[in-house]
């Protein structure tokens, strides 16, 4: 298991990229929902090897999969169609919402499930360290790892925040009501926080000499290795073969 974990996190961040384009493509290809639905399960177990299990749980279950339902809800109650199933007032459930709802939201779980896996396995400064080589401006590749870590690092400022509360003897734990009275105080020093590390990377760039106009070098170094050969090959195997299948099979 040990082994597996090393060789998925250990892929060149393009080849993670090429992985989780795969499996969002090819449920947009393939007619039905069975094979949709069984890609979140194999990006649940993509996630256990590379030991990203509670995080992956936690993103899917608690953000994407309640808007799947949402969704499924919405369609089944008013998708256009002749079989009804139920009805109260108003409302009434037909066997085409339903079938709709099940093609769309399967496409739906499928993306945002590979999605949520990419940014699990990959580092966002390998990411950005990539594209610098494939030939993208340092300036793209800054803002993009920026933008990626800004949710993160706010999290960390207000769970920080947070603490300091504690240790003031403000309650943050609680109901629901506790919790809103809590946090609406943290905003503030969470703000003023965000503005002073924004001055901080600024201070930081300048003197690294980030805006000058010349070729930037980097101690952080990629490597392709010859199971990203492999992988991509296998990759690209697959993908002809559901090509064949789906229009000429």
């Amino acid at each position: 298991m040990e082994k597996l974990r090393t060789f998925i996190l250990n892929l060149y961040p393009t080849t993670k990229f090429f992985i989780t384009l795969f499996l969002m493509i090819t449920p947009l290809l393939l007619p039905g929902y069975l094979y949709s639905y069984l890609v979140p399960v194999l990006c649940l177990f993509i996630a256990m090897i590379a030991g990203k299990t509670k995080l992956f749980v936690d993103i899917v279950f608690k953000g994407l999969l309640s808007i799947v339902i949402m969704i499924f809800l919405l369609q089944a109650f008013f998708y256009p169609g002749d079989t009804i199933l139920w009805t109260w007032k108003i409302f009434s459930i037909k066997q085409e919402g339903i079938d709709f709802s099940v093609q769309l939201t399967s496409k739906i779980l499928a993306v945002g499930s590979a999605i949520v896996l990419f940014f699990q396995i990959t580092k966002i400064n390998d990411l950005a360290r990539s594209l610098e080589i494939l030939g993208v401006s340092p300036k793209a590749t800054y803002v993009l790892s920026s933008a990626l870590n800004i949710i993160p690092e706010m999290r960390m400022h207000l769970l920080r925040i947070m603490d300091a509360q504690k240790t003031r003897g403000v309650e943050t734990e609680g109901n629901l009501r506790i919790r809103l009275k809590a946090f609406f105080p943290a905003l503030t020093p969470l703000i003023l926080s965000s503005f002073s590390s924004t001055d901080e990377k600024a201070i930081t760039l300048e003197s690294r000499a980030f805006t000058a106009r010349t070729k930037k070098t980097s101690l952080h170094q990629l490597e392709k290795t010859k199971s990203d050969s492999v992988v991509r090959v296998l990759l690209l195997i697959l993908f002809v073969f559901i090509l064949i299948w789906r229009f000429f099979l």
